[in-house]
C-alpha cells in the first residue's frame, strides 16, 4: 500500500519476480511526497527535492537508461552565500573546486569563517566522503552539534553556512539529529551533483509507475485510501471504502505517521515538517554566474534556510521570461504571516528588490522527513509478522535513498515469506 518511492521500489521488485501486485494510493497520483503541482504554467514540487544521482538504490531501482529518461538538471556544486557589507548586501561562493574549479579561489578567500575553521569543515566532509558507509552506519553515533564541536567546525562558517545548509537538508535547526546520518548526507553531496528533472520531480515516480504497469502483472490504483490491516487465518484483510481485500502479503508504505494508524503498536521517529514558499519574480535576481546555486543566508535574518531560482536550473518549471523562485522555511507556519517575512528575508538573501514578487503558492508538508535521532536505526526488518510487512524512509535514512532502499528490502522480506 502506497505508492510514494518505498512503495513502487518495493512493488517493481516482486512484479518483476513474476508476483502479482496490486498498489492502493490515497492520492490522485503516484508520489507519496516526492510529487509536482501546477499553478498555471508553473511547477510547484511539494516542498523543495533534490535529486542526487549519487545515491546507488536510484542506479539501481531506474538503471543507466533510466538515469537517462529522467533527465536531471544539475544545480551548481556550491552555495551562493548572502552576507551584509557597508554597501548593502554580498554575495559569495562557497563551491567544489573539482566541479567548480572557476570558483576555487573565492571558496578560499571569501569573509566566511576562518582558514583554520574552512580547513576543520573540509577535513570534517572529506572523512564523510571517504568512509565506509557502512561503518558510518553501524558505528558509534552523537548529535550532529556535537560531532562538529569535536571536530573544530565552529565560528562564522558553522553559523552562517554549515548549520543552515544542514538544516534545510535535515529539517534541524538544532543539531540533535544524527551525526552518522549526517554524515552519509554529507558523503552523498560530495559524490554526486543534485538536480531536478526538467519539468518537476514528478517525473522520478512517474518513470517508476511507467516501470512497473511495464513490468505485468501489476495494478496500482489511485484515490484508493485504506482504512485498516489485520492479520487473520487464511491471509491480510485489507480495509478499504470498495470493501474488504484479502492477500498472502502486505506491505505498508506510507510515511510513518500513516504507518502508525494503521500498525498500532509500530515505533515510528517523530516527524519534521518543511514549507516551501513559491515566488515569480519579474527579473531574473540573480546574476548567471549564481542562478543555478543554491543561496543561503549568511546572517540568518529570517527563517529561510535556502532559497533557489529553480527556473534557472530547470527551465520545465515556467515559461520561457519567466523565473521562479523558491524558499524553505522549517516547520509548518501560518503562511500568510510568514509569508511577508520571508519576502523581506529574500532582498537581502539575493540581493534583489522583492516587492513586486508575486506568491505563486505554499506547499507546507507536515511529515517531511524523519526525525533520525543518535544512534541511527537503520536498516530496521520490514517483516512484522504474520504477512505484515512495513517500509519507507522512517525504517532506514530519511532521503529518497533510504525510501527506495527500504522497499527493495521489503520486496525480498516477502519474497522469502512466499517461498520465492
Amino acid at each position: 500500500m502506497g505508492a510514494g518511492l518505498a512503495g513502487l521500489a518495493c512493488a517493481l521488485r516482486l512484479a518483476e519476480a513474476g508476483v502479482g501486485v496490486l498498489v492502493l494510493e490515497a492520492d490522485d497520483g503516484p508520489g507519496g511526497r516526492v510529487r509536482t503541482d501546477a499553478a498555471g504554467d508553473l511547477r510547484l514540487d511539494r516542498g523543495f527535492q533534490l535529486v542526487n544521482p549519487a545515491y546507488p538504490a536510484l542506479r539501481r531501482v531506474l538503471g543507466a537508461s533510466g538515469m537517462d529518461e529522467l533527465g536531471l538538471r544539475s544545480f551548481g556544486a556550491g552555495a551562493a552565500v548572502a552576507v551584509a557589507s557597508a554597501r548593502g548586501p554580498r554575495h559569495h561562493v562557497l563551491a567544489d573546486p573539482r566541479r567548480m574549479p572557476s570558483a576555487a579561489l573565492s571558496s578560499v578567500l571569501a569573509p566566511l569563517g576562518s582558514p583554520r575553521e574552512k580547513a576543520a569543515f573540509l577535513a570534517w566532509a572529506l572523512r564523510a566522503a571517504t568512509a565506509d558507509p557502512h561503518a558510518v552506519r553501524d558505528g558509534a553515533d552523537e548529535p550532529l552539534s556535537s560531532a562538529l564541536d569535536r571536530a573544530g567546525v565552529r565560528g562564522r562558517l558553522r553559523t552562517g553556512v554549515v548549520d543552515p545548509f544542514l538544516a534545510g537538508v535535515l529539517g534541524d535547526d538544532e543539531g540533535r539529529t544524527s551525526a552518522s546520518f549526517a554524515r552519509l548526507v554529507v558523503r552523498s553531496f560530495v559524490k554526486g551533483t543534485p538536480g531536478v528533472p526538467a519539468g518537476g520531480v514528478q517525473a522520478l515516480p512517474d518513470l517508476l509507475a511507467r516501470r512497473l504497469a511495464s513490468a505485468g502483472g501489476a495494478d496500482l490504483r489511485c484515490s484508493s485510501p485504506v482504512r485498516g490491516v489485520a492479520a487473520r487465518a487464511g491471509g491480510v484483510r485489507v480495509r478499504t471504502d470498495d470493501g474488504e481485500l484479502t492477500a498472502r502479503a502486505v506491505v505498508v508504505a506510507t510515511d510513518a505517521a500513516v504507518a502508525a494508524e494503521l500498525l498500532p503498536g509500530l515505533e515510528v521517529p517523530a516527524q519534521r515538517g518543511l514549507t516551501t514558499f513559491w515566488f515569480e519574480a519579474p527579473e531574473p535576481p540573480a546574476p548567471e554566474r549564481r542562478a543555478q546555486l543554491l543561496h543561503l543566508d549568511g546572517e540568518r535574518r529570517g527563517p529561510v534556510v535556502n532559497s533557489a531560482l529553480m527556473s534557472a536550473v530547470a527551465p520545465g518549471y515556467a515559461p520561457t521570461g519567466r523565473h521562479l523562485v523558491a524558499a524553505t522555511v522549517l516547520g509548518t507556519p501560518d503562511p500568510a504571516a510568514t509569508q511577508l517575512v520571508v519576502r523581506r528575508q529574500l532582498a537581502p538573501l539575493w540581493g534583489a528588490p522583492t516587492d513586486g514578487w508575486e506568491l505563486a503558492g505554499v506547499t507546507p508538508v507536515p511529515h517531511a522527513l524523519p526525525a533520525l535521532l543518535p544512534p541511527l536505526r537503520a536498516r530496521q526488518d520490514p517483516a512484522l509478522g504474520d504477512g505484515v510487512f512495513v517500509a519507507g524512509d522512517h525504517r532506514d535514512t530519511a532521503s529518497q535513498q533510504g525510501a527506495l532502499t527500504s522497499g527493495r528490502r521489503a520486496a525480498g522480506a516477502v519474497l522469502a515469506h512466499l517461498g520465492l
